[in-house]
C-alpha cells in the first residue's frame, strides 16, 4: 500500500461506496461496522461530511444518506470531460479535412491557452500541445475571441503593452491591435500572416461553448492558407458551428 495514503480520505470514499452498495439509509453503527471503525471515529467522519454538505441525517430516524451534492459535482466533472472530448474531436475533424494543424484555445489575461490540438499531416506543419500558452498579440485564436466580446471590453483585454515583435508583421502597439480587432469583427473571421512567425498563417473563428468563449483555428504555411482560405474557413464553420451556443457570424 502506498505510504502516501490518507486514511481519512480513503474512509470517506469507502463510506459512499457502502451507500452505493446498500442502496438505503444507514445508521452510524452500521457504517462503523462496514468500515471496521470504532463508532466514535465513524461519528467524527459522519459529522464532518454532514457539516460540509455531503451527508444528511433524518430528523425522525437519525439515519444517514448522501445528499445530492456529490452527484452534482460528478455531473459537472462528467460534463467537462464530454466537452473536452468534443473539442479534441473537432480539432481532429478539422485536421483530417484540411491536412493542417488545428487548435482550440481560451483567453485569460493577454494569454491564449491551447485546450485541444491536432497536428497537421504536412511535413512542414505548425506544432503545439494542449496547455501551451500563446501571446494574445500574435494569436488568431485570441483575436477571434476578442471579436466575440463587446467592443468596449477589447482595450482592457489587450492591455497597455507594448508587445514583443516576433515576426515581420507582428503588431506591437496596443492601439493598433484594438483597431485590428475592429476590422476583423466586421470581416467575421480572423486571417493572420507573418504575425507569430514568418511564413506562418492562421485562420480562426470563435464562439461560446457551454458559455465559455473559445476560438478554433487552422495554422499552416502561408501560401497554402492564402490559396485555400475560403475552403478552410468553410470547414471551420461546418465542424465548429454546431458546438457553439450561437453560431459564429
Amino acid at each position: 500500500m502506498s505510504t502516501r495514503l490518507v486514511p481519512a480520505a480513503a474512509r470517506a470514499f469507502a463510506l459512499f461506496e457502502i451507500f452505493a452498495r446498500e442502496k438505503r439509509e444507514l445508521s452510524n453503527a452500521e457504517l462503523a461496522k462496514n468500515l471496521d471503525l470504532p463508532e466514535s471515529s465513524c461519528s467524527n467522519l459522519v459529522n464532518t461530511l454532514i457539516d460540509i454538505g455531503y451527508l444528511g441525517r433524518s430528523h425522525q430516524t437519525r439515519r444517514l444518506y448522501p445528499t445530492g451534492r456529490l452527484i452534482a459535482i460528478a455531473r459537472e466533472i462528467d460534463k467537462n470531460d464530454i466537452a473536452a472530448a468534443s473539442l479534441n474531436d473537432a480539432c481532429e475533424r478539422v485536421r483530417n479535412r484540411t491536412g493542417e494543424s488545428a487548435l482550440c484555445g481560451s483567453l485569460h489575461g493577454q494569454v491564449v491557452t491551447v485546450v485541444a490540438f491536432s497536428p497537421g499531416h504536412q511535413p512542414l506543419r505548425y506544432t503545439s500541445a494542449r496547455g501551451d500558452r500563446l501571446s494574445l498579440h500574435v494569436s488568431a485564436l485570441g483575436k477571434a475571441i476578442l471579436t466575440r466580446m463587446p467592443p468596449e471590453d477589447v482595450p482592457r483585454e489587450i492591455g497597455s503593452g507594448p508587445y514583443e515583435k516576433v515576426a515581420s508583421a507582428t503588431i506591437t502597439d496596443p492601439g493598433e491591435l484594438v483597431r485590428q480587432v475592429g476590422r476583423l469583427r466586421k470581416l467575421g473571421y480572423v486571417h493572420l500572416e507573418n504575425e507569430g512567425a514568418d511564413g506562418l498563417a492562421t485562420i480562426a473563428i470563435a464562439g461560446r461553448v457551454n458559455g465559455q468563449l473559445l476560438g478554433f483555428s487552422i495554422a499552416g504555411a502561408q501560401p497554402t492558407l492564402r490559396q485555400r482560405r475560403d475552403e478552410f474557413l468553410a470547414v471551420l464553420h461546418e465542424v465548429c458551428d454546431p458546438l457553439f451556443d450561437t453560431a459564429a457570424a
